[in-house]
C-alpha cells in the first residue's frame, strides 16, 4: 500500500494564465489552469486559502483518489491524501490540517465496477463508501461513520463544528448533519428521492443542496429499483435551500435538465452552481448565479463545454472550478481558479 503524503510532483511551475479567457466570463479574470490532464474535480480550499483538496484519476490509478494541491509563493506540491487503495470522493477541509473523504478503501483494495449504464446515463451510489478523516500532520487516519450504506458527499461548516453529508443509512438517499467527530446524526431531509451535493452557508446556518424528488408512480418505481442496485439517474436535479436543522425548506430553481454543485457566495444572498438547463439533454454545463428566491438567473461561464464545482476561496476573492475547457484530449477534466470580480 503507498504511502499517505508521498510527493507525487515536486516543485510544479505555478498554474498559467489561460489564454483563452472568453469576454462573455466578465465575472471571471486571470484564469489559471491549476492541474494538466486526467480527471480532475472537486476541488475545495483549505481554511487559509493556501491549498486546495480534490479527487483526481490520473498517472496509472484506474479511479479516484485524493490528493492535495499546495499553492505557494514559487511552486505547488502535490500530495496524496487517501490511501491509494479502492475508490475515493468528495474530499473537504475539516480544520487547517485535517481533511474529511468518503472511501471504499476498506471494503476492498480494488476499484469497485463502474456503474451499469444499461439503462442510461446514471451514477453510482456505492454502499461501501465511509466517510473518513486523514490528520495531514500525524497522518493518522479515522473513520467517522460505521452504519452499512453509502456515506459520502461530506462538507463542513465554517466553525470547523458541524459536518453534512449524504447517506442511505434510512434506505433513501437523504443529507445528514453530525458533529466534527462524528457523533450526534440527524436526519435533516425525509422526503422521497435523491437529496446530496451539501454545504453550509457562510454563517453556517442554512444549507444548500441539489434534490431530484420524482412524483410520478413510474418515475418513483424507477428511482427506488435504480437505488437498489446503489445506481441513481442524475438528469433531473434541483436547487433546495434548508435551515441547517431541516426546518424552512423551499426550492430555488425549477429548470429542466440537471442543476448541481451549489455553493454560497460570500455574503450568503446567492447561489453559484451548475446546469445544463439550456443544453438539458447534453453535457454543456455552465456556471450560474441565482438569489436565494429563485430570482436574478445570471450565467456565469460560456464555454461551450462542462464547467462545475465552484467554490469561492475562504476571502472570497478567487473561484476554484472544474471544467473540460482547453482539454489536451476527450474526457480531460482539470481545476482551474479564476480571480472574481
Amino acid at each position: 500500500m503507498p504511502k499517505p503524503f508521498r510527493s507525487l510532483v515536486c516543485c510544479l511551475a505555478l498554474p498559467v494564465a489561460v489564454a483563452s479567457l472568453r469576454a462573455e466570463e466578465p465575472h471571471l479574470a486571470d484564469v489559471r489552469q491549476l492541474t494538466q490532464g486526467g480527471e480532475n474535480a472537486e476541488a475545495y480550499w483549505s481554511p487559509d486559502g493556501k491549498a486546495l483538496v480534490m479527487q483526481a484519476t490520473r498517472d496509472s490509478l484506474q479511479c479516484d483518489q485524493i490528493f492535495l494541491h499546495e499553492l505557494e509563493a514559487q511552486r505547488s506540491r502535490v500530495s496524496l491524501v487517501s490511501t491509494g487503495t479502492g475508490r475515493t470522493t468528495c474530499a473537504y477541509y475539516l480544520t487547517p490540517t485535517t481533511v474529511l473523504f468518503s472511501s471504499t478503501h476498506l471494503a476492498s483494495a480494488q476499484c469497485p465496477p463502474p456503474p451499469d449504464r444499461a439503462k442510461g446515463y446514471v451514477w453510482a451510489v456505492y454502499g461501501e463508501y465511509d466517510v473518513f478523516v486523514r490528520d495531514l500532520k500525524s497522518g493518522r487516519l479515522t473513520r467517522l461513520t460505521d452504519t452499512p450504506g453509502y456515506d459520502a458527499e461530506a462538507t463542513v461548516s465554517t466553525d470547523g463544528k458541524s459536518i453534512v453529508f449524504t447517506s442511505t443509512r434510512d434506505g433513501d438517499l437523504d443529507v445528514y448533519t453530525m458533529d466534527a467527530d462524528g457523533k450526534n446524526v440527524k436526519r435533516v431531509t425525509s422526503e422521497l428521492g435523491y437529496d446530496g451535493g451539501p454545504f453550509f452557508s457562510p454563517d453556517g446556518q442554512w444549507i444548500c443542496y441539489r434534490a431530484y424528488h420524482p412524483k410520478e408512480e413510474a418515475a418513483a418505481a424507477d428511482y427506488k429499483e435504480l437505488l437498489s442496485r446503489f445506481l441513481l439517474r442524475p438528469g433531473q436535479l434541483n436547487l433546495w435551500v434548508m435551515k441547517k436543522d431541516g426546518t424552512q425548506k423551499r426550492q430555488v430553481t425549477d429548470l429542466p435538465g440537471a442543476s448541481f454543485a451549489p455553493y454560497f457566495t460570500p455574503d450568503g444572498k446567492r447561489l453559484i452552481f451548475s446546469s445544463n438547463h439550456e443544453d438539458p439533454r447534453g453535457r454543456n454545463f455552465n456556471l450560474y448565479l441565482v438569489n436565494l428566491d429563485g430570482s436574478g438567473l445570471e450565467r456565469v461561464t460560456t464555454e461551450e463545454t462542462f464547467d462545475g464545482f465552484p467554490m469561492f476561496s475562504p476571502d472570497g476573492r478567487y473561484l476554484a472550478f472544474s471544467s473540460n475547457r482547453g482539454a489536451a484530449k476527450l474526457g480531460d477534466t482539470n481545476v482551474f481558479i479564476a480571480e472574481w470580480k
